[in-house]
């Protein structure tokens, strides 16, 4: 561990967090916390809170939380050893002696980073100098001047095979680091490493604290095999990791809220010539899960800025499909697409710094994307390909690995699925969708329980320990496992149904160890055999072990609705059954984890505001049960 949590402790013990805080957000003393207006939303009314008891701030208006080192990796885009360093040289904290080993390490990095900035210097030079005349004008056509070059540190690396090698030769760098920095081309066929940028302009790419690790090459020569090169990996330099630009672009990320991501070194030089300096790009490959976590750090809602052609767009696909997954609550990506045939630097010179403003004011949300990629095209004219396209996008909104976003998602696309039928809106239900009015009978929102003469205001009341609350609560056991029994005791009772509700069944998250048992056990069947026999499935109940955890499972599910379970259950009123009881489940489950995050943030800090957040919850839950207790009545209504 290259920082114990003693020395962490140390630094926090002598940085009051209203003192780190404090330097960026103006805080007023509010009893025992200080309080100020949000540094990461606009905001009338102050809602971020810091207390140096705890050592920590809370923002209620963005959900933040955290202690001085994620302050500053959150405000200024600092690593975590980055805020550890600066913090401690603040707080006159000794950092650990590293170990024999982690000096060694850090001795050949530093080492590293010297060669890597001896090259970085060469190369500036030479463009300079009289072999870089051809580069120096080819750059003036791009009319990238001189205070562009020197902000960038654009270089030259000369038409010789030898030129670097022997320049960091003559600096005792030997040919064996030059190779593995990926300066040389090396291999046994080769008896004579040679230098592997030649007669191209070259652009240092730096690490977050704006040391160059890594290099890109543009071709001089129109004919070359590779209009652009990198470095190649190293010890240094991971791609898949980095993105180009990003110490130049930390800043005004973080001071305008959001970053924009291009698609070569050229165009995030554009961007900034354009008045956006918070560009960075990729690395000569599509963008990786790894690099769209690194620009989240930066921005909410990054902007990816495409050129407007096939393998611009292609790019933009591809980067949606890495970002679905990991998508979470206020984390999304936006998507400009420039015009056909067009790059940043084209229209910059063609159009001047408003056409590039419009493109970007014209971003369009990822579901936006997602959509017009889906149907854009695609007849949709007949049943079938109706029902082909919701299988596609259904399939991948399930990707989504965040429960709350999945369940948003999945609502917009059913709702967009509905409007392209031919009933549009009143077109027929799909699994995923409430009965007209809901639960509690029709021309009534879903799930809204009819307060009844007498009953009481809700007010909740705060009992100190989240677990406690929780695991006393009504809704959550009991309730809990009897709607869980039913869902999972209809599909056994029923298999046929597994044809239709495999995907959605397979989302659900179960509490009990028997319904988790049996939910992976129908699964594992329905992709074996498909449509499931009653009799396939009892046998293979009994030769996983399984009988009795299903009959207990059963049980549960006739206490809850014997109906469903009965195997002669009028088959439309068991599909509206099992569906009302998925969509409470999805329900109660989102709101058993907020409750969880309310609870521990109350008796974490006792303020007006998270006790109103843990009230807004519980009354949430108690429509979720109203909604429920009310279904026996509605069905004997109705039978």
């Amino acid at each position: 561990m290259r920082y114990p949590p003693h020395i962490l402790e140390e630094i926090r013990a002598r940085l009051p967090a209203s003192d780190v805080v404090g330097r960026r957000v103006r805080l007023k003393k509010a009893g025992r916390e200080w309080r100020g207006l949000s540094p990461f939303n606009a905001e009338k009314s102050p809602s971020f809170y810091v207390n140096d008891q705890k050592q920590f701030y809370h923002c209620f208006s963005s959900g933040k939380h955290g202690d001085v080192f994620t302050f500053l990796m959150e405000t200024e885009g600092l690593s975590f050893p980055e805020a550890v360093e600066r913090l401690a040289s603040e707080a006159g904290v000794s950092l650990p002696t590293p170990s024999a080993d982690t000096r060694e390490m850090e001795t050949k990095r530093a080492g590293a980073l010297e060669v890597m900035e001896m090259a970085a210097t060469f190369y500036e030079a030479q463009l300079t100098g009289k072999a870089g005349l051809e580069a120096r004008a080819y750059l003036d056509r791009r009319q990238l001047g001189l205070d562009i070059r020197a902000r960038f540190r654009l270089g030259y690396a000369p038409n010789d095979r030898y030129a670097l090698r022997d320049h960091l030769a003559a600096k005792d760098v030997s040919k064996e680091m030059m190779a593995e920095l990926g300066l040389l081309v090396t291999g046994d066929d080769i008896r004579v490493p040679y230098d592997k940028f030649r007669d191209r302009v070259m652009f240092p790419i730096t690490d977050s604290r704006g040391r160059v690790i890594a290099f890109g090459g543009r071709a001089m020569q129109k004919d070359a095999k590779a209009k652009y090169m990198n470095s190649p990996e190293t010890p240094l330099f991971h791609k898949g990791q980095l993105v180009y630009n990003l110490h130049g672009a930390r800043k005004a990320a973080h001071d305008r809220g959001t970053i924009i991501a291009v698609e070569g070194y050229v165009d995030v030089i554009a961007m900034t010539l354009a008045g956006h300096p918070n560009a960075v790009a990729g690395l000569g490959t599509a963008l990786t899960e790894e690099q769209i976590a690194l620009l989240w750090r930066h921005g909410d809602e990054p902007i990816l800025c495409f050129d407007g052609d096939g393998a611009g767009q292609r790019a933009a696909f591809r980067a949606l499909d890495v970002a679905l997954p990991g998508l979470t609550p206020g984390k999304s990506l936006r998507f400009a697409m420039l015009p056909e045939g067009q790059d940043p630097d084209d229209l910059l010179r063609s159009e001047g710094k408003a056409a590039i403003d419009r493109v970007l004011d014209g971003a369009r949300p990822l579901v936006e994307v997602l959509w017009s990629r889906a149907t854009e095209g695609a007849p949709l004219d007949t049943p079938e390909r109706r029902a082909g396209l919701a299988k596609t996008l259904r399939e991948l909104v399930g990707g989504i690995r965040d429960e709350t976003v999945r369940g948003f998602y999945r609502d917009e696309i059913e709702a967009r699925l509905r409007a392209l039928s031919p009933q549009g809106s009143q077109g027929r239900r799909g699994p995923w969708e409430p009965r007209q009015g809901g639960a509690g009978g029709a021309g009534r929102p879903p799930f809204q329980r009819t307060p009844r003469p007498g009953d009481p205001p809700p007010s909740p009341v705060f009992h100190g320990k989240a677990s406690n609350h929780l695991a006393q609560s009504a809704g959550f056991t009991g309730a809990e496992a009897l709607r869980e029994g039913m869902i999972v005791g209809t599909l056994l009772t029923h298999p046929a149904l597994l044809d239709d509700w495999a995907d959605p069944f397979s989302e659900l998250d179960f509490e009990t160890e028997d319904a988790r048992a049996i939910q992976a056990f129908l699964l594992d069947t329905v992709a074996e055999t498909s449509p499931v026999d009653a009799a396939v499935l009892s046998a293979r109940l009994e030769r996983a072990r399984l009988t009795e955890a299903a009959e207990r499972v059963r049980a549960l599910g006739r206490r809850k609705d014997p109906k469903a379970l009965d195997v002669h259950a009028d088959p439309m009123r068991l599909e509206d059954a099992l569906r009302q009881a998925v969509i409470l489940h999805r329900k109660s489950g989102a709101l058993n984890s907020e409750l969880r995050l309310a609870e521990r943030a109350l008796a974490e800090d006792f303020t007006e505001a998270n006790f109103a957040w843990l009230c807004d919850v519980k009354q949430r839950m108690a429509v979720v049960a109203g909604a429920e207790e009310d279904e026996p009545a509605a069905e004997e209504a109705a039978g």
